[in-house]
């Protein structure tokens, strides 16, 4: 038997999963509420909500499972990029348990876990991409597409340059007045709205690259002014409001994937991270596909946002078997793929 832990702590939520012989057996994910009251993650608080909720995370993921601790072959955790505060409890636990284990320890970066995302089985029929296959990734921190050549070779043709799809979804949302996070309300708004009743900026940069500043500086300026004549505008226009944001990030996010399909050519399109999980994106990536005739791998959405199964499969995907890892590693807040 092969079982694989995976432990996720880049940001807000603690996550624990465990892979048996490449099947997930279990993805268990701890959110903290304690940011709402902010309208956004808070470093200090983030990590200590980390220490109370990893152990009983790590603990009822290996339950789950069906094994005792002493069943696992290796531990997969995430070094980063992500919080430091928070990625250090999680580092520093998986470390711990592996040295205490004697089993190997497998480092993951956070980003490449996102575009392993589509690996994960939950049962042995369940059909996963082929390689190469090109990533769309699109979440509260990056904005990317990326061409991905194997479990460790991944190149990234295209970036934000300033703010990611999904900081535009949240701060445009905080403008309007919505709770944190505001992603999930702009996608329940858009759903009754007018896609068409307003038209944002939409950036005019060379080449794979993103840029979503404009759009929220467009987005606030619309507001600021309509509220002059009416205060009661967001109220009144908030789904026509929410649907026009969606459709203009949905359209930056295809325009620069159109390019990118025209200079690679590629045969299957992923996409992951936070923003994935947008109704919206979902089917505008699933239309894109099937009319160029390319496959789409749309995600569950459990696995969109922060989750150690991802963890998991990405660590299940480099373990040979003479496989040790580095105890020594530290983690890291920033990095590329």
């Amino acid at each position: 038997m092969n079982a694989i832990l995976g432990i996720e702590s880049s940001c807000d939520d603690t996550s624990a999963a465990v892979i048996i012989d490449g099947v997930l057996r279990s993805n268990v994910i701890a959110g903290q509420k304690v940011h709402e009251a902010y309208g956004g993650v808070v470093p200090e608080l983030a990590s200590r909500a980390h220490q109370q909720n990893i152990l009983p995370v790590v603990s009822e993921a290996i339950r789950q499972a069906g094994i005792t601790k002493e069943q696992l072959t290796a531990i997969a955790y995430t070094r980063g990029p992500g919080l430091m505060g928070s990625l250090l409890v999680g580092t520093s636990f998986a470390k711990g348990l592996a040295l205490g284990l004697g089993i190997p320890l497998i480092d993951v970066n956070h980003l490449q876990a996102h575009a392993l995302a589509h690996f994960v089985k939950e049962s042995e029929e369940d059909e996963v991409p082929e390689f190469p296959y090109m990533c769309l990734l699109v979440s509260g921190g990056n904005s990317q597409i990326i061409l991905v050549e194997s479990p460790e070779k991944m190149q990234i043709i295209g970036r934000t340059i300033d703010d990611a799809a999904g900081e535009a979804f949240d701060k445009c949302a905080k403008v309007m007045g919505l709770p944190y996070p505001g992603g999930p309300h702009i996608d329940r708004l858009a759903a009754e709205g007018d896609p068409n009743a307003f038209k944002f900026s939409k950036p005019h940069i060379p080449g794979l690259d993103y840029s979503f500043s404009g759009l929220k500086t467009s987005f606030l300026y619309t507001l600021r002014d309509a509220l002059r004549q009416d205060s009661d505008f967001i109220e009144r226009r908030k789904a026509d409001l929410a649907a026009s944001l969606q459709h203009t990030i949905i359209e930056i996010l295809l325009d620069k994937l159109t390019l990118a399909v025209e200079q690679h050519h590629p045969r299957h399109i992923a996409i992951g991270g936070g923003v994935s999980a947008n109704s919206g994106v979902r089917k505008a990536v699933a239309d894109f596909c099937e009319v160029r005739g390319i496959r789409a791998w749309i995600p569950k959405r459990s696995f969109t946002t922060d989750n150690a199964a991802m963890v998991a499969i990405a660590g299940a995907m480099r373990l040979t078997p003479d496989y040790r890892g580095d105890l020594s590693l530290p983690a890291y807040a920033r990095t590329e793929i």
